[in-house]
């Protein structure tokens, strides 16, 4: 009698799953897995892995995810600089990982992989065009999701962005984007110092003409990663694939400002009170050679779909540099990425300011530095030098538990933090930590309401600043 009970009890659970909601949506998808924390419970698969971020998930080894990753892809040559790079980890000489990748190649990769559904979680860094599909695909799937961003890049998309975090909601998923600058120590210093109101007072409100906090940094085609020279694929500049600077990079530095101006705290686009407002925006070209070119993507010339951005002199103009100004309660923020073909001196740069009333905390990243990241504090002119400086070294000892042997020395308009070397893990070295992280949050079995409601938020924010750039 109780196997027939179960047995009738199954056969109502199927009936239900096939129905539709009330208001005629899908069901709520069933979630592939939960999870404990047990070795080897997470099972990735890897969905046309376009960009080396997809690799760099998998730089070292974790004991809660299986070693066997499934990929699917496109026969291409992108898939093989992926598990090209995957070897490069798994044979090198300091902590070697042992990742083992089946792989499927394919045009039907993504239906493939719903098919056979190997794993429990997606891991998507690639051409963008296709990559709210992806997620949207995964979560009906029942498959948890980790991405890369940006995961819209155009406002069109943001709709279908929304419903698919309500419906990993209602179906126990969890979809989270690769955040990696949240881990690059100066601005975590930068967030904990401008919570200390006896050196930085309270954040000034800004305007568009001086923000309360700015975000910029600037890009290079041509670099290295984990060694090697990157070869990026032809689409990556195409605006309609890889999306314009305006919503992919500066999706980091929104986030940054969000994260760091209203700590934890769940901000909600569609609440009035928040008053989040794009109030300027424009996007601009970056120019590039057929040699240049060649160089970056070992193509041997543009594909028919770039054609169109190129001019009488072969001139390829790539539309990667975007900024703008918003404001969220009242606060200004300024967002501005912008791309070059090579630096010839030093990788990356960035800058940013913290604006407050006693104190600005700033991060510059140029060649003063050698290209390192460095937070300088700077008295406001209504600060007085004197109290400043031992308000400094009052809040330095108060985060000593958290960042033990932070130093304060005299530089010029204020002093630069010294920070000690086990704090400054590099860009490769972040995807770890935001791996780790989302397998936390896995064992939570939810995101916390702060980083749900303002994902949504953040991408509110980019396609916003897109439509009014036009």
């Amino acid at each position: 009698m109780k196997r027939l009970s179960i047995f009738f009890f199954a056969l109502l659970l199927i009936a239900t799953g096939c129905q539709s909601s009330e208001d005629g949506s899908s069901p709520a998808p069933t979630p592939s897995a939960s999870f404990t924390g047990a070795d080897g419970e997470v099972r990735l698969m890897t969905l046309n892995p376009g960009h080396f971020h997809a690799g760099l998930v998998q730089k070292y080894s974790y004991p809660q995810v299986d070693s066997v990753v499934h990929v699917y892809a496109p026969d291409a040559q992108e898939v093989e600089t992926h598990l090209a790079l995957i070897n490069r980890f798994n044979t090198r000489d300091e902590a070697p990982t042992n990742w083992v990748e089946e792989v499927y190649r394919g045009d039907d990769y993504l239906e493939k992989m719903l098919e056979d559904k190997p794993g429990n979680v997606m891991v998507v860094a690639g051409n963008n065009a296709r990559k709210i599909e992806y997620i949207q695909r995964a979560v009906d799937a029942g498959l948890n999701v980790l991405a890369d961003k940006p995961m819209v890049i155009h406002p069109d998309q943001f709709a279908t962005l929304k419903a698919t975090l309500e419906a990993a909601d209602a179906g126990g998923l969890l979809v989270y984007d690769i955040m990696t600058e949240r881990n690059e120590i100066t601005s975590i210093l930068q967030k904990e110092l401008s919570q200390i109101p006896a050196l930085f007072g309270e954040l000034v409100p800004g305007t568009v003409e001086e923000p309360a906090i700015s975000k910029e940094s600037v890009h290079y085609f041509s670099k290295q990663v984990a060694g090697a020279p990157l070869v990026r694929p032809p689409w990556f500049f195409d605006v309609d694939q890889q999306g314009e600077a305006i919503v992919d990079v500066s999706t980091h530095l929104v986030d940054l400002i969000l994260w760091e101006v209203f700590p934890e705290e769940p901000i909600d686009y569609q609440d009035a009170t928040n008053g989040i407002d794009v109030l300027t925006a424009r996007s601009w070209a970056t120019e590039m050679t057929p040699a240049q070119f060649r160089h970056v993507t070992q193509s041997s010339g543009y594909p028919n779909y770039l054609l169109p951005d190129v001019d009488a002199d072969s001139t390829l103009h790539v539309a990667a540099n975007g900024e703008f100004v918003f404001a969220v309660r009242g606060v200004h923020g300024k967002v501005s990425v912008r791309w070059g073909y090579e630096n010839p001196t030093g990788g990356d740069t960035h800058y940013s300011i913290m604006r407050g009333t006693q104190a600005n905390l700033v991060i510059r990243q140029d060649a003063p530095q050698e290209y390192k990241a460095t937070l300088y504090v700077e008295p406001t002119e209504a600060a007085d030098p004197l109290v400043l400086e031992a308000a400094l070294q009052r809040a330095l000892s108060s985060i000593d538990s958290q960042y033990a042997g932070l130093r304060a020395i005299p530089a010029e308009g204020g002093w630069e933090i010294v920070i000690p070397e086990e704090y400054k893990e590099g860009h490769e070295e972040h995807f770890t930590r935001v791996t780790e992280q989302y397998l936390r949050y896995l064992v939570d079995g939810e995101l916390p309401e702060w980083e749900r409601t303002n994902l949504l938020t953040k991408y509110y924010i980019t396609t916003q600043a897109y439509q009014q750039s036009r």
